[in-house]
């Protein structure tokens, strides 16, 4: 029995988003497996008037009945950034897309996450883009922090993407992200060490592909061109495809045997001139150290997760 066979099994998630190619696949993944309660988006991998849309758009090529609320335009300090030449222009450049037909549920994602954290028992967060809608929840009302059963995010790592030590979702809001990691709240991080162990490499990518039907084939094509302009970005043979991230940050709730983990002491740098941005674990076998508080995951199986993300790419495929 698994969670996508027997509901009882399924946690409860609400799932914040910047769509993003490998965000497209946490929806699929999330609505596949959990009891999806809500999305909310904020910027980051694009402008937020274009992750909403295309958060809408995944919503209706899934036909699922889940509320979307737009949330942050930008960072609690600073300009927005976004991940153009990863994502390109739309976040979801590479295939060709059809347009929402269903409204936008709200446009207050802080505070519907305040208050999905108040009417569901037992609901994870999980923010797969920069951490600005749950700081601010959290700021509004520090007490979801107790509530929930925890956040499992993806971001941060022992190395950066877009400084030498910042991770795109952290180095967008670091100060946000220093709020998440500081509430109290159980978490779990799905940082770039793990991350760039799931690739949609060729031969998945054609696995999807094989499945036919407008969902998969519209993936595929997504696929492809983030790959592409992920490989371009790195040193040639580094990677094999483009790293599924945020995908992992759903797994780890609905299949954590799937992963390795330890738990460690994790704060964010908001000053640093070359660390802005940086998830510091702390990795000293002292006594001395502070007490662990994130779960931090180091090693996927990378087939049985792609495994699932095809079983549920199928699933809402006709």
């Amino acid at each position: 029995m698994s969670a996508a066979t027997d509901p009882s099994l399924r946690p409860r998630v609400l799932l914040d988003c910047d769509p993003g190619h490998d965000d497209a696949i946490a929806i699929v993944v999330a609505a596949r497996n959990t009891d999806l309660v809500g999305i909310t988006t904020v910027a980051g991998n694009a402008p937020l008037t274009s992750t909403t849309h295309n958060a809408l758009v995944m919503r209706d090529l899934l036909g699922i009945d889940v509320e979307v609320h737009s949330g942050s335009s930008r960072p609690l300090v600073g300009e927005p950034k976004h991940a153009g030449h990863v994502h390109g222009e739309s976040g979801l450049d590479g295939a060709d897309l059809p347009e929402s037909t269903t409204p936008l549920d709200g446009t207050d994602a802080v505070q519907f996450i305040v208050d999905a954290c108040h009417q569901h028992d037992n609901l994870w967060l999980v923010p797969v883009g920069p951490q600005t809608n749950i700081a601010l929840a959290l700021q509004k009302d520090p007490t979801i922090a107790q509530r929930i059963a925890g956040i499992s995010l993806m971001g941060g790592g022992s190395f950066g993407n877009r400084s030498t030590m910042g991770e795109f979702n952290i180095w967008a809001d670091p100060e946000a992200a220093q709020i998440v990691f500081a509430s109290g709240a159980p978490m779990i991080m799905a940082g770039l060490d793990v991350t760039h162990q799931f690739q949609a490499t060729p031969t998945r990518i054609e696995r999807l592909r094989a499945i036919d039907g407008t969902l998969a084939t519209t993936l595929a094509d997504l696929l492809v061109f983030f790959s592409m302009m992920y490989q371009r970005n790195h040193d040639e043979g580094h990677l094999q495809g483009g790293a599924m991230h945020d995908p992992l940050a759903v797994l780890a709730l609905t299949h954590p045997t799937l992963f390795e983990r330890v738990n460690r002491h994790v704060v964010v740098e908001t000053q640093g001139e070359y660390t802005r941005g940086m998830t510091v674990i702390d990795e000293r076998r002292l006594i001395e150290r502070k007490a662990a508080n994130v779960a931090v995951l180091t090693h996927v199986d990378a087939d049985a997760a792609f495994d699932l993300v095809a079983e549920a790419v199928a699933h809402f495929t006709p």
